[in-house]
Parts: C-alpha cells; structure tokens; sequence
C-alpha cells in the first residue's frame, strides 16, 4: 500500500515570503520618506541617496567575490542599506562620505560576520556611526528645509539641548519635515505610510516600535522638563530619528529578537537608551546608539526570552 505520509526536515509550513521579496518591499516602503526628503532638501538629497545605494551595492558584489560566498548584491538588502545610512545623513555632505559609509557598512558591518543573516549589528547603523565618529562636521551641519542653498539650520534637538528653544515648535511642521534634520527622518507622515505596509503585510510587527516609542515618550514626559511630568513627550517623537529608527532600523530581522516578549524587552531598551541620550547625554540624538547596543544584547535577550519547547 502506498503511503501518502511524507517525512521530512523543516519548515514543514511554506509562505510565499522569501528573503528577497521582503527585502524590496521594505525598499518600496522607505520611498515615500525619499521622495519627501529630495522636495524637502532639493536634488542634493537624491544625489546623496543614489550614492550611498550603488557603493552599497557594488560594495556588496566585490566583497561576495573576495569571499567565494553567493553574491546576494541583488536581492534588496544591500539596497535598503545604502537607503537608510542616505536617510541618517544630512543633505549637505559631499558625496564621497556616503561612498565611504556605504562601503564601510557592507564590509564590517555585515562582510566581516559572514554576510546576510550572520551580522549582528544594523550595517545602516555601523556605517553611520563611522561618520560621524570620523567627520563629525558634516554629519551635524544640516541644511535649512525648502531652502536648496547653503543655509543652515539646527536640529529641534539641538536646539533643545542648548536651550535655544524658547517658543513652542509648531507640531505640524515636525510632523511633515519642515525643519532641519537627516534626509530621511524630518518627513513623520512620509514615514508612516512606509510603516504601515510593512505592518500590513506582516513584515514587522507592533512590539518593537510600539514599545520603543511609547518608553522614549514615557521617559521624556517625567524626566524632560525643569519639573517632572511636564516633559514635551510628543516633541520626542515627532523630533529627530525616532520615527525611522523605530519602524526601519530598530526592526531588523537578523539583530533583534526572535520572541514578541523578547522584542518587548528590546524595545523597552531602546527607549531608555535613547531618553538617557537625549536627556542627560553629549549628544542630542541617541536613536542610532540606542540600537546599536541593544543589537549587542539581542543574543542574551533571546537565551532568557526563547520558548519553551513542546512537551517539556
């Protein structure tokens, strides 16, 4: 008698989803924030943008071949790499420091760990923490929104820690970018368009930027005024790269944790990481930071956070 029992190796359930195809829809999901930052910051802000995504990927191609591993330049993360080191710059820099960042994201931020799934840090992030650890000038010089000259503006953020900001900034202009900042990160509703396909599709899931900015904004209300509980909590949000870094940078498969309570745990972390920064650190902003430690931390939080397994 023939048996209809087939005996084989996991996963046993199949979806359409591949590597690949998540990759690009994460890529079409950053577009709107593109597009609102190049009319926000002028063509300079698309020149950054494509320069950052070719050395990304180009940088991708050699270090495949050096390495003898399967060239992966092409299915979409090398992409979305050069796409969100472009959003964490400003659109003033010349165009070799996004050549350079890319191409120091891809080889130690991603080659050095054994290329895709095996990195443990966000690449976006390494590399952008490279420049502005190597040429911190550029990095806080942030051209004036609407502007498409030479003129610079301040981050709310940095005004705010230099206790420039003596007037309420309106909310709307945080919310659709009119203001100075990161190519990527002023445009708020650009943004959350581009979160809600990944949420829709079932790319990511609400634990790690729910958590993530419902901590910062916890955190900002108590302790972010001269008294506690009057902190301006929504000016955290809508300010610096908290949006970005919560739904495009903070959700990386590969560096966070596999459980929902352990993408709890890391989102709670990043959120006080990221409030201690901006509160009592050096520096205005400290989404990238924050990520980048509690990537570090992502292998203990799965080891305490892994379920149980069956029958035991």
């Amino acid at each position: 008698m023939k048996s209809n029992l087939i005996v084989s190796g996991s996963p046993h359930i199949h979806k359409k989803a591949s590597v690949s195809r998540i990759m690009w829809t994460v890529v079409i999901s950053t577009i709107p924030a593109g597009i609102a930052g190049v009319i926000i910051f002028g063509l300079d802000a698309l020149w950054i943008i494509l320069a950052a995504v070719i050395a990304a990927v180009s940088s991708e191609w050699v270090f495949g071949i050096l390495s003898k591993r399967k060239v992966t330049a092409l299915d979409g993360s090398a992409v979305i790499t050069g796409i969100l080191l472009a959003y964490n710059l400003p659109s003033g820099v010349p165009l070799w420091l996004p050549v350079a960042g890319a191409i120091f994201s891809i080889a130690v931020g991603k080659a050095v760990f054994g290329g895709l799934g095996q990195n443990i840090f966000n690449p976006a992030l390494v590399g952008r923490v490279f420049l502005m650890a190597s040429w911190p000038k550029y990095m806080t010089t942030f051209p004036k929104p609407f502007s498409y000259d030479a003129v610079t503006s301040a981050t709310p953020l940095a005004m705010l820690k230099e206790g420039k900001i003596l007037e309420h900034i309106p909310y709307l202009d945080l919310f659709f970018g009119n203001r100075g900042g990161c190519i990527g990160e002023v445009c708020i509703l650009a943004l959350l368009i581009g979160a809600a396909i990944l949420l829709i599709k079932g790319y990511i899931t609400w634990h790690i930027p729910v958590t993530y900015i419902f901590t910062t904004a916890i955190l900002t209300y108590i302790f972010g005024a001269s008294r506690l509980f009057h902190g301006d909590w929504l000016f955290h949000i809508l300010s610096g790269g908290l949006i970005l870094g919560a739904f495009f940078m903070a959700t990386d498969y590969v560096a966070t944790p596999l459980t929902p309570k352990g993408q709890v745990i890391f989102g709670v972390g990043c959120g006080l990481i990221t409030a201690v920064i901006r509160l009592w650190g050096g520096y205005p902003e400290g989404v990238s930071y924050a990520i980048l430690m509690m990537n570090a931390a992502t292998p203990f939080i799965d080891r305490y956070t892994r379920n149980r397994i069956y029958g035991t």
